[in-house]
């Protein structure tokens, strides 16, 4: 029998934390220009719960002919695989990536309410008062957990690590400084570093930012090689057949080519940076064992 004609109906892109973070933007970014490639409506659905968990079932036991796909974060698809905080399922049995979406060196920032305006200066201040300073993180496992305790080690610093349910809630608490240092992805923080709310210390990568080029980075302050940068990629169901797969990852990649959608995520910070399903499956891997380490050394397992 011949399969039914891809796509038949409106494609339910799942988020699976609540609107407002970085998920949810390269989510948004991305479903109309797909949608229009495609033939049909994008739709962004937002589906928060249990670490991420509750989107994550929805996805994988969804019917698998494309309708259903996944925006994946590394934090959850990696860092919190390391750590077996999934529940029952697997990010690498139970999913397929498309493709990769973005790949952006993370801003790592204080309230100003810290007298420091680097991260030298933060290291410092942290030696000199072990266990005063507050992180904020979006649960065990995040990349702002697990990227902060890699951070940590490194500097030799104590911190309280504080988790939430999701950026938007986060943010409420770092602004109004019941947390003093974050780190994540650029698009929920540029704003409010321009309003002077936060203060940015460097970006996570070896080299500067190019849309923040007056923001440090990692580097320059004594801290290269930090594994910290942040992506997103779209993933189906395992058993969506291989030519639907295709045909998604055709429309990905071209919609990802748009300037004008390029240059909307540039100004908010995020960097488009296409990559294939293979290659995003190698990246994939790669993180789970690595984080795998950084949990290891610093006692983090699921909650």
């Amino acid at each position: 029998m011949a399969q039914p004609r891809f796509p038949s109906r409106p494609i339910i892109l799942t988020v699976p934390s609540p609107a407002g973070g970085g998920t949810d933007y390269a989510a948004r970014l991305i479903a109309e220009p797909l949608g229009q490639i495609l033939g049909q409506p994008v739709l962004v659905e937002n589906r928060p719960g249990g670490n991420d968990v509750v989107g994550l079932m929805a996805v994988a036991r969804a019917q698998p002919d494309g309708h259903a796909l996944l925006m994946g974060y590394c934090g959850t698809m990696a860092g919190r695989a390391a750590i077996g905080g999934t529940g029952g399922i697997s990010t690498t049995n139970d999913f397929l990536p498309i493709g990769q979406v973005s790949d952006t060196p993370q801003l790592i920032v204080a309230h100003p309410s810290l007298p420091v305006r680097t991260l030298p200066e933060l290291v410092a201040y942290a030696k000199a008062n072990p266990g005063k300073i507050s992180y904020a993180s979006a649960g065990s496992g995040s990349m702002h957990h697990l990227g902060t305790e890699l951070l940590k080690s490194r500097a030799g610093i104590d911190m309280l690590h504080v988790p939430y349910r999701g950026t938007g809630e986060t943010i409420s608490d770092l602004i109004a400084g019941r947390v003093q240092f974050y780190m994540n992805s650029p698009p929920p923080l540029v704003s409010l570093l321009r309003e002077g709310k936060l203060r940015a210390l460097c970006v996570s990568s070896n080299d500067r930012h190019p849309g923040l080029p007056d923001i440090p980075s990692a580097a320059e302050a004594g801290f290269r090689d930090l594994p910290l940068n942040v992506w997103f990629a779209v993933f189906a169901p395992k058993d969506v057949p291989a030519e639907t797969r295709q045909q998604i990852t055709n429309a990905l990649q071209k919609a990802l080519q748009d300037e004008n959608l390029r240059r909307r995520a540039f100004e908010a910070g995020s960097l488009v940076n296409f990559a294939t399903p293979e290659q995003t499956s190698q990246r994939l891997n790669k993180e789970i064992e690595g984080w795998k380490a950084t949990a290891q050394q610093a006692n983090i397992k699921a909650e």
